[in-house]
């Protein structure tokens, strides 16, 4: 049951073969992504944003501010792929900057972060080539990437943190307070790759 809890949708495979088809939908994703996130976020008091999604995992306001540090540093890393030979970038351990006082704060600071960041992201990845796509990034923990490939963890990581919170919300029977309705439907979709179990977890090097 545990293991439902953290990956609700599944897991990810660093060796999916990647279509024009599957890239465009990882695209949209990243697209969609703000919408869908404060859709799932909307209506929550403090006391549910600071319950966590699992036991011992992060909170929903935790959740909320690592995604703008994951994907601000995703974003960094596209540019920095697009613009060198194979650079090798720099990890993080996102569980201790979940624990940083900025964690703290409300959530809408960092929804508007991802709301800009997104759009700005978006119109990279829409303005890529095919040979663009192909060009790769070195991590010193798991290896080479492909940016079409690493575009292809960023849709699974924002389904696999917006299913945390909308799963949450369904278990804890939280209607949203401006419609009286549940949270349901919100990039649940099960994934068709996996990722192996210590990587991307809150407690781990992130990837």
């Amino acid at each position: 049951m545990n293991e439902d809890l953290r990956f609700p949708i599944g897991k990810f495979d660093k060796n999916i073969e990647v279509t024009p088809e599957i890239r465009n939908r990882f695209i949209q994703t990243i697209s969609d992504l703000p919408k869908n996130l404060e859709k799932a976020v909307e209506g929550l008091n403090d006391e549910q944003l600071d319950t966590p999604y699992r036991p011992e995992g992060w909170t929903v306001r935790q959740t909320v501010h690592h995604i703008a540090d994951s994907h601000l540093n995703s974003y960094i890393r596209f540019k920095l792929a697009l613009t060198e030979d194979v650079p090798t970038i720099r990890p993080y351990y996102e569980d201790r900057w979940a624990q940083l006082a900025d964690s703290e704060l409300p959530i809408d600071v960092s929804l508007k972060i991802i709301e800009g960041l997104h759009l700005r992201w978006a119109m990279l990845l829409n303005s890529m080539t095919d040979t663009d796509f192909k060009k790769q990034l070195n991590h010193p923990d798991s290896g080479k990437w492909s940016l079409e490939n690493f575009l292809g963890l960023y849709d699974w990581h924002s389904k696999h943190h917006t299913a945390h919170v909308t799963k949450l919300r369904e278990r804890n029977n939280w209607k949203n307070q401006k419609c009286g309705k549940y949270i349901k439907g919100v990039a649940l979709q099960k994934s068709t790759v996996r990722i192996d179990a210590g990587e991307t977890a809150d407690t781990q090097r992130e990837i």
